[in-house]
């Protein structure tokens, strides 16, 4: 299992994507699947770890390209020993794939721009590409499959939206919508709870800053698994107003996890993870996100939850990509 070296595997505030490796890592070894996990030396894992990168390039000084160069070159001299490589490191590792006989699936967390998409076109037929949601199929590229990301459901307890504010959930980037979700709690005469990594320091500064007040609109930082439950069970829905085809979107089957409906623009991924009027509502503009809110009481949070589980529970994902490993020769994952 490769995973990226940005942040520790798990993640201890924001790293989508460790996350997702590190859930799937210990439901595959919960399942009797022998692991190794390669990652950061912090990594904490059931797993066997191997690490040349002690510390996450994210939190601590380093030349990211010659860690990562390191990390990756680590596996790939020892691709032989493993049945099967995952990767979920985007496109670098698919150019040892000419090298190697060891079958690689890899999972194509996003597209950073247009200009990586010939990487993963000049490999395609020596990989195995799997998306994370229908619509973050590129036109170009052919797919195994698509597996929804997987949540930890044990970590995700549900919760009855008593506290009533809004919430935010994710990077504090104008693609996410902060601002956009600070007009609609605005608007609709609702308290707003923002949590997040600045990603953004000037959009912050700008355009966030002025608002915060710590009472109607409040900034918790970016915030760790500890107080992450406690928070989205409490909401009263989460806004998730993005501005860009998101490839999935963690924080929203998080939410449901806990209960709490999500109201998303209608972009990206939104529609393959909301039953809109069941476990949420997808909108176009804040003026509909503001209706939105005056008609979660039609939500059943309960439903919220039981979708979540029969979706993205991180038992789900890994029987899905254990039909993987035996459909591309991996017989001993096959259990």
């Amino acid at each position: 299992m490769l995973a990226p070296v940005t942040w520790r595997t798990p993640p201890r505030h924001y790293g989508p994507w460790e996350q997702v490796v590190s859930v799937l890592t210990e439901s595959l070894v919960k399942k009797g699947v022998d692991v190794t996990l390669f990652a950061t030396g912090d990594s904490i894992t059931q797993a066997t770890l191997q690490s040349v990168c002690k510390q996450p390039v994210g939190e601590y000084p380093a030349d990211a390209k010659v860690s990562e160069c390191l990390h990756i070159s680590h596996l790939m001299e020892q691709a032989a020993e493993f049945d099967i490589i995952h990767n979920h490191f985007d496109f670098l590792p698919l150019t040892y794939s000419r090298l190697i006989t060891t079958p690689m699936i890899t999972t194509i967390h996003g597209f950073s721009s247009e200009e990586i998409v010939p990487v993963y076109k000049k490999y395609n037929a020596h990989n195995h590409y799997v998306s994370i949601s229908h619509s973050n199929r590129h036109r170009d590229l052919q797919y195994l499959d698509t597996v929804y990301n997987g949540i930890d459901e044990q970590l995700f307890e549900y919760g009855t939206g008593e506290e009533g504010y809004l919430l935010f959930f994710g990077r504090i980037h104008p693609h996410k919508g902060a601002l956009e979700a600070i007009r609609i709690a605005i608007q609709a005469g609702k308290r707003l709870v923002l949590c997040g990594l600045i990603q953004d320091q000037v959009y912050y500064d700008e355009q966030i800053a002025p608002y915060i007040n710590n009472s109607s609109i409040s900034y918790m930082g970016n915030v760790g698994p500890d107080q992450r439950t406690r928070l989205l069970g409490g909401a009263l829905a989460l806004l998730h107003p993005i501005s860009f085809d998101e490839p999935f979107g963690l924080s929203v089957a998080e939410a449901m996890m806990c209960g709490s409906p999500v109201i998303a623009f209608n972009r990206g991924a939104m529609p393959e993870l909301i039953m809109d009027g069941e476990t949420g509502f997808l909108v176009n503009n804040i003026p509909e996100a503001v209706a939105a809110i005056n008609k979660l009481h039609r939500i059943d949070r309960h439903s919220c939850r039981t979708h979540a589980l029969s979706c993205f529970s991180s038992d789900v994902m890994a029987a899905r990509y254990l039909a993987l490993y035996e459909k591309v020769g991996c017989k001993r994952c096959g259990l």
